[in-house]
């Protein structure tokens, strides 16, 4: 979808919801929220529906009351609240549907009001808020947080090294990866830090971070030992200075195994 596409839809969904008596308001999150970024012609439709009580799950197993139904190729309930369709083109929605007290199960940062027909706005506000806080929670401290990706690096390549190659890519292009995105983030600034998502380290690091976000992208292309190896020599080079103590013999420890594993891999 181009953009004046894109906002059609939107709207259309925007009326159909204003017309049904079973929902309170339709809430616009991600890039449908048009906050920081608008919409490409990669983007989908993400949002909350909230509605009154007791026919939230109706609307979740029948999907009549969105845009063009006709012409939906494929849906499936992805959570307890949350789902995602499909359409014949391409287009992907992803969405949620609480009633009023579910909604307090939701994190959201970037949003935008669409419809509102019982005063929730002021109670997104607060989910905003401890959506903040939440994020801010699962903040580890620096050390501890550069100790993870080290340990993740050095089970990833014993892993690897024996043969357990999909588990080794995990912990080290995933989850190595997700410490280390999180510690950049952390330690560098940007002009546009604003955009960085503070709940998904990965959403928009390359836009924000352009220099080091090329740098893990080539890094990420290479196999897992050469990425391990790799991903070790970004960290310490851009976050040493910011470490205090340095681990400087875990680190050692770390590339001693990749070199092993490396020498043993031939």
């Amino acid at each position: 979808m181009n953009l004046t596409e894109y906002n059609q839809f939107t709207e259309e969904l925007r009326l159909k919801l204003a017309g049904d008596d079973r929902v309170l308001a339709l809430i616009a999150v991600g890039s449908m929220a048009q906050q920081d970024y608008q919409p490409d012609e990669w983007s989908d439709h993400d949002f909350f529906v909230i509605t009154i009580h007791g026919v939230q799950e109706d609307m979740r197993r029948d999907l009549s009351w969105l845009p063009r139904p006709d012409a939906l190729v494929f849906s499936f309930r992805e959570t307890e609240h949350g789902l995602k369709a499909l359409y014949a083109g391409g287009h992907l929605l992803e969405f949620a549907i609480f009633n009023k007290d579910e909604l307090q199960m939701a994190r959201i940062n970037r949003y935008r009001v669409l419809l509102d027909k019982a005063e929730i706005t002021p109670r997104l506000a607060e989910l905003a808020l401890t959506t903040e806080d939440f994020a801010a929670q699962a903040k580890t401290d620096p050390q501890r947080r550069f100790a993870e990706f080290l340990m993740n690096l050095f089970v990833g390549v014993g892993r690897y090294a024996r043969g357990e190659r999909l588990s080794g890519h995990q912990f080290i292009k995933t989850h190595a990866l997700t410490h280390l995105l999180r510690l950049l983030a952390e330690f560098h600034t940007s002009e546009a830090q604003h955009l960085l998502d503070n709940l998904d380290p990965f959403r928009r690091f390359e836009r924000v971070f352009p220099v080091l976000g090329a740098e893990v992208n080539r890094i990420l292309a290479l196999s897992p030992l050469l990425a391990a190896e790799g991903l070790l020599v970004l960290a310490v080079q851009e976050l040493r200075p910011f470490l205090t103590p340095f681990p400087a013999a875990a680190v050692t420890e770390v590339q001693r195994m990749i070199a092993k594993a490396k020498e043993e891999e031939g």
